[in-house]
């Protein structure tokens, strides 16, 4: 293979660049050593290569020269989505579903097609999940509600949330409710605790010990929580309970936040509110006991798998 002397340093400079690849300067040295009149088997051997590389190199450069010895780029370059598609995608997870589609809610394949059916963008569905992971949606979760039929419904909501922001008089202000049928539960082994590189872990087995009643009360001012637990829930327990709860606070006007259970009315409970003007009663609207600050407080006793739950149930 006769080459300039030119083309002989070039090779060489290649041969021995940093810059380029490995394969491309083991090309480089195959068509030199081609070039010095050294045998082809020879050459595959210092090489490292077959026989037949030896002759593409060979043939490669004398077609196309130094560009011949490089490997050919597959494919071509990746496309950049538009930001205005990524906008798109965004804004149509948070909305629905048009009612033609029949979906109540996207899935990434659903989305992807419809974009490139109704407005001629074509992403696929991995680009859609990405977007989704980045932007932290979630479309395919859902929540409830539920409209109060109380008739008084504003005027209670005022009356409360006023309670709540501004207690008249520096009045003490106590959001009473009932947790029925707790669970006393108890792990069959003592949590392991959190250790370098592992978490805390307990037992998936635990042992019954019945149900309970918790009765609690919120202090809404200094975030103090007063709990009891009764065998049942009754007007008699009730009764006793707000007893207790309201003693502290002897002297003090007290207005005492309840949901509409009929333990709460009972002929003994009002009674006793005759004899005591100091408390005062005010009722959540019906189906919304969410108003009730204390209600917040026994949510965390609903999540039976939480660490925190264990703790709650085997004090109970």
């Amino acid at each position: 293979m006769d080459l300039s002397s030119e083309q002989i340093a070039e090779l060489r400079e290649l041969a021995g660049s940093r810059h380029v690849p490995a394969v491309v300067a083991l090309r480089a040295r195959v068509v030199l050593w081609s070039a010095e009149g050294r045998r082809r088997k020879d050459i595959a051997e210092l090489a490292g290569v077959a026989p037949l590389t030896v002759d593409r190199c060979k043939s490669r450069y004398a077609e196309r020269g130094v560009a011949g010895l490089e490997d050919k780029r597959r494919g071509g370059p990746r496309t950049q989505v538009p930001p205005r598609t990524r906008a798109r995608v965004i804004a149509l997870t948070r909305m629905s579903p048009p009612v033609d589609s029949g979906l109540s809610h996207w899935s990434t394949r659903s989305l992807a097609d419809h974009l490139k059916r109704r407005e001629g963008i074509s992403v696929s569905w991995h680009y859609v999940a990405r977007v989704w992971r980045e932007e932290n949606l979630k479309p395919h979760r859902s929540g409830t509600f539920k409209i109060s039929k109380d008739p008084a419904f504003a005027e209670k909501v005022a009356d409360i949330v006023g309670l709540y922001l501004a207690p008249p008089g520096g009045a003490v202000v106590l959001s009473v409710d009932e947790k029925t049928q707790v669970q006393a539960l108890d792990r069959t082994q003592p949590v392991l605790p959190v250790a370098f590189a592992a978490t805390e872990q307990r037992t998936h087995d635990y042992v019954r010990h019945g149900t309970t009643n918790l009765f609690a009360a919120l202090n809404v001012t200094t975030g103090e929580v007063l709990g009891e637990c009764k065998p049942s829930r009754n007007g008699a327990n009730f009764l006793a309970f707000l007893k207790k709860a309201v003693k502290p606070h002897a002297g003090k006007e007290i207005h005492v936040v309840l949901d509409n259970l009929s333990t709460h009315t009972t002929p003994d409970v009002k009674a006793w509110l005759a004899k005591n003007p100091h408390v005062h009663f005010h009722f959540t609207p019906v189906g919304s006991s969410w108003l009730n600050q204390i209600v917040r407080h026994e949510s965390r006793l609903r999540r039976a798998d939480s660490p925190k739950e264990d703790r709650l149930m085997s004090k109970v």
